[in-house]
C-alpha cells in the first residue's frame, strides 16, 4: 500500500463520527411547532438572502413571520443568533442530501453524477438559501466570516473528503490525489455551479462562456460535461 493510502486511511478514521452541532435559538423556539419554526426561518432566510446580515431588519423579519418582536426576542437573543439559525437550516439541509449520496456505497464516479445532479435540482428549489450562501461569502465581519466557515465548510468538508480518501485507500482513483485538495477543488466547482442558478453576476459569467442561461442549459448536459472533467482528474495518471 502506498504512502497517500496509507494517508487516506488515517483521513478516513480521524473524520468518523466527528459532527458538529450548534444551536443559536432559545429554548423556547425548540417548543414552539414545526409550522412556526419554518415559518419564522423562512422570513429571516429571504430577509437575510435579499438585505444582507448588517442590512436585514428583525423588526421586518417577525413582521412576516406574523410574530411580535417580543415574541422574537423570546426566540432569539439576537439578530445573529436568528442569522445563524436560518444558516445551519439551509446546510442541514444540504448536508442531508450529500449524506444520502456520499454513503451510498456506489462507486465514486456514480457518486460524482448524482452530486452534480443533486446540486442543480437543490439550486433550483432552494434559491434563497443560495443566495444567503451567497451574501456569507461577503461577510466583512472577520470574526463572524471565520465561525461561520468553520460551521459551514467543516460538514462538506468532511463528507467529500472521507469519500474521496475511501476511494483512494481502496485503489479506486489515482494514487497521487491528495483527498483534501481535491474536494476542495471539487467544492469549489459545485459552489460556482450553485450560484450559476442564482446569483447575477455568476449567471452572467455562465453566459459569457457559454452563451446561454442557466435556464437554456439542460442538467443532464451539465451533468455529462462536468463529469468528464471529474474523471480526468480521478483517473489520469502519468
Amino acid at each position: 500500500m502506498c504512502f497517500a493510502q496509507n494517508c487516506a486511511k488515517r483521513i478516513v478514521q480521524g473524520y468518523k463520527n466527528k459532527k458538529m452541532v450548534a444551536k443559536h435559538n432559545k429554548e423556547a423556539f425548540e417548543r414552539i411547532s414545526d409550522e412556526r419554526k419554518e415559518k419564522i426561518l423562512e422570513a429571516g432566510i429571504d430577509e437575510f438572502a435579499k438585505c444582507g446580515y448588517e442590512n436585514a431588519n428583525i423588526n421586518t423579519i417577525a413582521k412576516n413571520a406574523g410574530i411580535s418582536i417580543g415574541l422574537m426576542y423570546k426566540y432569539f437573543a439576537t439578530k445573529e443568533d436568528l442569522f445563524l439559525t436560518c444558516i445551519n437550516r439551509g446546510m442541514n439541509i444540504l448536508e442531508d442530501a450529500l449524506q444520502e449520496i456520499m454513503v451510498s456505497g456506489d462507486k465514486i464516479l456514480v457518486q460524482a453524477e448524482k452530486l452534480i445532479r443533486a446540486t442543480c435540482q437543490y439550486s433550483r428549489k432552494n434559491i434563497k438559501y443560495i443566495r444567503l450562501y451567497n451574501e456569507i461569502t461577503s461577510e466583512r465581519n472577520n470574526e463572524r466570516a471565520i465561525y461561520l466557515a468553520q460551521q459551514i465548510e467543516s460538514k462538506t468538508s468532511r463528507i467529500y473528503i472521507t469519500t474521496i480518501a475511501q476511494a483512494l485507500a481502496c485503489g479506486n482513483v489515482r494514487s497521487d490525489l491528495n483527498p483534501r485538495l481535491f474536494a476542495f477543488f471539487l467544492d469549489n466547482l459545485l459552489t460556482t455551479l450553485q450560484f450559476s442558478f442564482t446569483c447575477e453576476y455568476y449567471r452572467e459569467r455562465l453566459r459569457i462562456y457559454t452563451g446561454v442561461d442557466t435556464e437554456e442549459l439542460d442538467d443532464d448536459e451539465i451533468v455529462t460535461q462536468l463529469l468528464k472533467f471529474i474523471e480526468s482528474a480521478f483517473t489520469f495518471e502519468k
